[in-house]
């Protein structure tokens, strides 16, 4: 959202589904939209912010900045930033000092960085080093401003990340990042887990500093026991804490039933109550593809804050908005879900706006109105 109160949107296609771009609006005295323009081919990229009066997109392969003037939609063709990045989701951060921070998935399936010389019908092996790591599976800072650079004219700035569509940069503090744990470790090694400690695997919220290892793919957190473990590739267990401190242990953690975080942005606005004051708020967007209907219903399908102390410490989170999948527990299922909170940000009137991936939905959720 720019500080106009002009928002923009980025869009995905799919194999029914043709590309809009971006989509650009300005809203009336209302709130609703009162012009809506689409532009630019630009798209599949989960990143998308403002910077210095001009709008940065990611593709699935760079980051691209369109300058802003006086119009909704940008005149003047994109310049592009960052070329050349692994075709993967890429979320991106500022730090308002020139640099911009842009990350790459691991990828990853119950494998996880396999070696390619075990058998198909043998349990999979893990590569160590993983050799993925060099170019993926984690987060480069570049020079906000200068077109045409490449991976190798970014900093390696942190490492061991799975798979990472939520990123910001917290005012005064640092940058944050939360991300997917891993999937389906319970069908591959029932012999260590259960499908509960399965279900324990967690996301994960880190707060990112230079040289920061997340811990994939080696690791993975169990979010109700709050422990790191070896991943079973490499020899884990289900049971026996991993003891090197150069994992970096989550600020917080979603579990169980991951609940599939997509956004996050930190609130820098004043009118909401003043515990939400640089408190991050999360879009989840919900967990359960197989079809299975949970008694308590699958993780996710609404908007977590993590409140955040005086001297920057990470609090419990806590769910702010829910009921976007619908009434009862049984429609917290992908194959049954009516909303799906796919994004989330904060505008200069101070309200927070949420966008939905089912329906093409966005709300703006007010305080005191």
């Amino acid at each position: 959202i720019r500080g106009n109160g002009d928002r923009y949107v980025s869009t995905r296609h799919g194999r029914d589904q043709p590309s809009v771009g971006i989509v650009a609006l300005h809203l009336g005295p209302d709130h609703k939209a009162v012009q809506t323009e689409n532009f630019s081919s630009i798209d599949q990229g989960t990143g998308i912010r403002i910077d210095k009066d001009a709008l940065y997109a990611a593709s699935g392969t760079g980051v691209y900045r369109f300058a802003l003037g006086d119009t909704l939609v940008p005149t003047a063709q994109p310049e592009l930033i960052v070329d050349g990045l692994a075709a993967t989701n890429h979320p991106i951060a500022f730090d308002g000092r020139g640099d911009l921070f842009v990350s790459i998935d691991g990828g990853g399936g119950p494998a996880n960085c396999p070696d390619p010389s075990v058998p198909k019908d043998a349990k999979p092996r893990g590569l160590n080093p993983c050799p993925v790591l060099e170019t993926r599976g984690g987060i480069w800072r570049f020079d906000d401003s200068k077109p045409g650079q490449k991976l190798a004219d970014g900093e390696h700035y942190a490492t061991g990340i799975r798979n990472m569509s939520a990123m910001d940069w917290r005012g005064g503090d640092a940058l944050y990042g939360a991300w997917h744990g891993r999937d389906a470790t319970a069908k591959t090694w029932p012999e260590f887990l259960t499908q509960a400690d399965d279900d324990a695997i967690a996301d994960e919220m880190f707060r990112i500093a230079k040289g920061t290892d997340m811990g994939w793919p080696y690791t993975y957190y169990d979010g109700v026991r709050k422990i790191r473990l070896t991943a079973p590739e490499y020899g884990g267990d289900g049971k026996t804490p991993v003891t090197d401190s150069k994992y970096a242990t989550p600020v917080a953690a979603f579990a169980p039933q991951r609940p599939a975080v997509l956004d996050l942005t930190f609130y820098n606005g004043t009118k909401f109550p003043s515990r939400y004051r640089g408190g991050a708020f999360l879009a989840m967007h919900g967990g359960g593809a197989d079809g299975t209907v949970l008694p308590g219903g699958h993780g996710g399908y609404d908007i977590v804050f993590v409140p955040f102390s005086g001297n920057g410490r990470a609090g419990t989170p806590e769910v702010f908005a829910d009921g976007f999948a619908g009434p009862g527990p049984g429609a917290q299922n992908v194959k049954t879900a009516a909303y799906r909170p796919v994004g989330v940000t904060a505008g200069p009137d101070g309200a927070l706006y949420v966008a939905d991936s089912n329906k093409g939905k966005i709300w703006r959720i007010a305080y005191g109105e």
